[in-house]
């Protein structure tokens, strides 16, 4: 007895449809996007309703997404390595600033070293004449050595730019120049400055000592006035005492 005979299959049966693979690879891109991507249930729901309704266009715009991760993803990377370069160069260029900072500090220390020592090496040739004047017979007069002395050691001063603050009498007081010691009874207006009893110093407009002054009170100045006045008086009374003396007569 022969086999019945196997018929064809149908080429409807066997052929791939399309559609369902369009809708596969479209729903396989959904489910490739990352974890790290998070999607809400009902959007993820209402992405899978669109690719079944059209999941040809659904396939490109999910691929060209997945694309356009991937450029971004590559441009994060690209960008976190050149912000890492960015913050090490920025840490070399910090360590180089303080290095910078450090080694004009030291130049700056050494500089004024050398200052101090070149005022210290003029200061004892003054000391020195001090000392050869003092070494001198009880009966040599030393005056005018200690006058040249004092004239040199004044010009190291204006080498340095010191300058003496010394008021005249009569001047107005400088609270930042002038230290006030005491007020007397002077001819001055009050607070006038009646005399300087130690001079000060500045050096570049810096006050490094101010100088020591007394001031008046004003009341020696008060009574001259008066004194005035009252001789003024006998003054103008003398004419008149004349007259009346004339008429006397």
């Amino acid at each position: 007895m022969s086999d019945p005979e196997e018929s064809d299959p149908d080429p409807a049966d066997t052929e791939p449809d399309s559609a369902d693979e369009e809708t596969a690879d479209a729903t396989g891109l959904l489910g490739a996007v990352p974890e790290s991507v998070s999607v809400p249930e009902t959007a993820e729901e209402e992405l899978r309703e669109r690719v079944e309704a059209d999941p040809e266009t659904a396939a490109r715009a999910v691929a060209g997404l997945a694309a356009e991760y991937e450029e971004l993803a590559e441009a994060l990377e690209e960008a976190n390595e050149r912000a890492d370069e960015l913050e090490s160069r920025l840490a070399r260029k910090q360590a180089e600033f303080q290095n910078y900072k450090k080694r004009k500090q030291r130049e700056l220390d050494e500089q004024k070293e050398r200052a101090t020592e070149a005022l210290v090496e003029r200061l004892v040739e003054v000391r020195d004449d001090l000392a050869r004047a003092l070494d001198q017979d009880e009966d040599v007069d030393i005056r005018d050595g200690i006058e040249r002395t004092l004239e040199k050691f004044d010009r190291e001063l204006d080498r340095e730019n010191v300058e003496r603050i010394e008021p005249a009498v009569g001047d107005a007081t400088d609270p930042s120049r002038h230290e006030v010691l005491a007020t007397v009874a002077g001819d001055q207006p009050e607070g006038r400055i009646a005399g300087v009893h130690r001079p000060g110093y500045e050096m570049a407009g810096k006050v490094l000592r101010p100088a020591q002054v007394t001031v008046s009170d004003g009341s020696l100045a008060e009574s001259e006035d008066s004194r005035g006045e009252s001789g003024n008086g006998d003054e103008s009374a003398g004419p008149d005492e004349l007259e009346t003396d004339g008429a006397g007569e």
